[in-house]
């Protein structure tokens, strides 16, 4: 496979992956649980990443160029049911990003993405999630101190801005929260027990 080839292939897998939500948006399923057909195209797609981490090592934009990195990045984030996907590429995504072949954000989505799945604090404030309240917020964060001295040495925003993006397009998609937060934690939690996470 030519790099070119590379990179329209991962494109493609992220604009299926982007035709999928959008199709799920409109029909209202979209936020009804992990929807079975994103799921089976998470796990096609983590498959295939897989196998090109396989060959040809983390595809950064030395090789598949800034649309193609992204879009691998992408996939990777969204390889939510394939834990051993996931953790397998964090080492490689981050020797990419110390060789500047990614951006040195995209490590810390994907190690906060994991820590989430694993129901544990996140570095980073890149995950959030329903809180008590009913409001779009945070996912728990380890040593919250120093959290915007992190978030500025990759890149990130504060994390009121990133908060405030995502619930206005929270707001704009009319999710809504659960309307028992409990049994979302724990279904959740089978989820994460079932999938192998925790």
């Amino acid at each position: 496979m030519t790099r070119d080839e590379l990179r329209r292939r991962l494109v493609g897998m992220a604009e299926a992956d982007e035709r999928l939500r959008n199709e799920l948006l409109h029909d209202g399923s979209l936020f009804e649980g992990y929807n079975a057909r994103m799921a089976e195209l998470h796990a096609r797609n983590a498959q295939a990443l897989a196998a090109i981490v396989d060959e040809v090592g983390w595809p950064g934009r030395t090789l598949v160029g800034d649309d193609g990195a992204e879009a691998a990045w992408r996939v990777l984030q969204h390889a939510i049911g394939s834990p051993a996907v996931q953790r397998g590429c964090l080492p490689r995504l981050r020797e990419a990003a110390e060789r500047g072949d990614v951006p040195p954000a995209y490590p810390a989505w994907l190690e906060d993405r994991i820590a989430f799945s694993e129901r544990r604090p996140q570095r980073y404030g890149t995950q959030f999630d329903w809180d008590r309240d009913g409001r779009m917020s945070a996912w728990p964060i380890d040593d919250f101190e120093g959290l915007e001295a992190r978030r500025a040495s990759i890149g990130l925003p504060p994390l009121e801005e990133q908060q405030e993006r995502l619930r206005a397009m929270v707001a704009r998609e009319c999710e809504r929260p659960p309307a028992d937060y409990e049994r979302r934690q724990r279904e959740i939690r089978e989820w994460a027990e079932r999938t192998g996470w925790i």
